[in-house]
């Protein structure tokens, strides 16, 4: 009877280390599920942010298009204008440089302003990205 006692509280043994065992699996897998979802909903509530960042971009530079665009307008019918009232020759050639040479400068200080803003809207939309790609790679070295 004792071999079949000392059977019997090892198969006990054995059981309740298997139990341990499964349930320490199971709990190891539900904690790094969790662990994945959240950094999942980190990474979605990047895109989201990054996103944001672009149509607010998007935003302001179509903004200042629609100014530029009317700003120069204006420009032009106020150059026609005094095209129109010119008195020689040489006055229609002297308007005419000048406009140019204003519509120039105008365009480039704009052109300017724009790549501005444009970089600036690509700066703020990856933000939110790269400290998402600068989190998973912390993580990645620290398991290593």
């Amino acid at each position: 009877m004792a071999v079949a006692e000392a059977a019997k509280t090892t198969a006990e043994q054995f059981t309740a280390a298997t139990n341990v065992a499964f349930k320490e699996g199971v709990e190891k897998s539900l904690a790094a599920l969790n662990e994945l979802n959240a950094h999942s909903k980190k990474n979605l509530e990047a895109v989201v942010a990054s996103a944001t960042a672009s149509a607010r971009g998007a935003e302001a530079l179509g903004a200042q298009a629609m100014a530029f665009s009317k700003a120069v307008f204006d420009t032009q019918v106020s150059a026609a204008k005094s095209l129109a009232g010119a008195k020689s020759v040489q006055e229609v050639v002297e308007l005419q440089t000048s406009f140019a040479k204003t519509a120039l400068e105008t365009y480039m200080a704009e052109f300017a302003k724009m790549s501005d803003t444009v970089s600036a809207s690509v700066k703020e939309s990856m933000k939110p990205l790269n400290e998402r790609v600068t989190a998973t790679v912390e993580k990645f070295q620290a398991v290593r």
